[in-house]
């Protein structure tokens, strides 16, 4: 067991000298070698503990960063120059990154340690961390079930404590989904809130760069951190500076009769009941409100996101950096066999779904359509926002779910991004708060806020888990 809970708590005990940095980071290297079979990393970084070594003397002088000594992993498909930069996709074997993406340069700015590359769903998609070049990860609660996804192996690093916290992408839950599954805490930024310069895109108008981690307090110092407008990304947003922690103040929440219908197990009702009777206990007031275009979310979601990676990874074709066929003779050759060979089977998938839906004749009846229904998604939650400050809901319809059970159901797949979806659509912040009941894995309860009020789903996160 590690002997500090929080960033704070690490950093005196490094100052008292009771706690070596250096030896903290070999352990969480140990650990990772242990746990080798949950596959959590596709690469390790081997500076590490001579980084460790200059952070912990600026620790001891006065004159570290505000992360210092805070071990953190990253997801495979942000760049760190010099490092491996693979998507967990054959596609990209071998390829490393020639310049540092903004959210991690942050990072290393304040003296954080970066410890390697976790395994993720290929190109970020997937929910379950199983379409993965080098393999499945498995959750570390129970190894019979899947982490989630996309950003499965960030959730299961910080679960199994093989660092202090990890960062993930978010393009339709890939944050909470996985924070969900494992017990920790994720939570999806205001679109723009965070710089996507240097991530690779699979998505462009819904893909988020958030942090996951064990408690509020190391969250909301990532998020601090990592935030701010970046002249190298034209999508990012002059925001304002998150102060956390807030004044434990009382909220009205919104409860949408949408989400509560039909298709949630007993584990994640019976939670969703407990944590709505607990905020009404201490002082927050409950609001019933509608969503009355939420059956719509999952079909205009996988319209929109599926045609915009049909675009983006038009790129990856064998000419100017990644897998190439060397058995090739003509250019169509060259595309065909490349990507036949480097993709998996659900980016296939995704990119044959979104090139159809933007193809001629088909432009019209489903992405010129999903377009305006996420516009009418997007004014149900501003018209929600007028009457609540936060909006509650599940993370996922379930736990984890066994290795192996969507793999052939696509279908039933996607259904599990029912909850989270909504906030990528609008661009809104969401966080996924871990609730562990006794009989089962945990499960999330996800609050939602209007553009650019992190501070208000830490402060409730706080609150719901002191």
């Amino acid at each position: 067991m590690l002997p500090y809970k929080t960033h704070t708590e690490k950093i005196r005990l490094i100052q008292k000298a009771q706690l070596s940095l250096i030896e903290n980071v070999e352990f969480f290297l140990s650990q990772i070698s242990v746990h080798k079979d949950i596959n959590a990393f596709n690469f390790l970084f081997d500076d590490a503990i001579d980084r460790a070594n200059k952070i912990e003397q600026k620790i001891k002088e006065g004159t570290s960063g505000k992360l210092a000594g805070m071990v953190i992993a990253v997801k495979d498909l942000l760049s760190v120059k010099d490092k491996p930069l693979t998507c967990s996709s054959k596609i990209l074997r071998g390829f490393e990154a020639i310049y540092t993406a903004t959210s991690i340069e942050k990072l290393i700015d304040e003296d954080a340690i970066l410890i390697g590359k976790t395994n993720c769903d290929e190109f970020g998609m997937g929910s379950t961390n199983e379409n993965s070049a080098f393999g499945p990860v498995l959750n570390p609660l129970d190894k019979l079930k899947v982490p989630g996804g996309s950003s499965g192996g960030s959730a299961a690093a910080v679960a199994a404590n093989f660092c202090d916290a990890a960062i993930g992408t978010d393009t339709g839950g890939s944050i909470r989904q996985p924070a969900a599954f494992t017990g920790t805490f994720g939570i999806k930024p205001t679109y723009g809130r965070v710089s996507r310069y240097g991530l690779t895109a699979y998505a462009s108008s819904f893909d988020c760069v958030g942090p996951i981690a064990k408690n509020v307090l190391d969250l909301a110092l990532i998020l601090k951190i990592i935030s701010g407008k970046d002249e190298l990304d034209s999508t990012s947003s002059e925001s304002n500076e998150i102060q956390f922690p807030s004044q434990n103040k009382k909220y009205k929440i919104g409860l949408p009769k949408e989400y509560f219908k039909e298709g949630l197990t007993e584990e994640v009702k019976t939670g969703i009941e407990i944590t709505i009777e607990n905020l009404e206990k201490t002082g927050h007031e409950i609001i019933d409100i509608s969503l009355p275009h939420s059956d719509y979310t999952i079909a205009a979601y996988y319209i929109l996101a599926t045609a915009e990676a049909s675009s983006n990874l038009a790129r990856f074709d064998g000419v100017r950096y990644g897998l190439r066929n060397e058995k090739i003779r003509t250019f169509d050759e060259l595309y065909n066999l490349t990507k036949t060979e480097g993709f998996g089977k659900e980016v296939k998938r995704r990119i044959m779904l979104g090139t159809y839906v933007l193809s001629s004749g088909y432009y019209d009846a489903y992405y010129s359509k999903a377009q305006k229904v996420r516009r009418l998604i997007k004014e149900d939650f501003d018209n929600a926002f007028r009457e609540v400050d936060l909006i509650i809901s599940p993370t996922a319809p379930s736990t984890a779910y066994k290795i192996g059970d969507t793999v052939n159901d696509p279908l039933q797949m996607y259904l599990g991004d029912i909850y989270t979806v909504s906030a990528n659509l609008t661009g809104i912040p969401a966080i996924s708060v871990p609730y562990q009941s006794e009989n089962s894995l945990p499960i999330g309860i996800q609050f939602m806020a209007s553009h650019f009020n992190e501070e208000i789903l830490l402060d409730i996160a706080q609150q719901i888990t002191e």
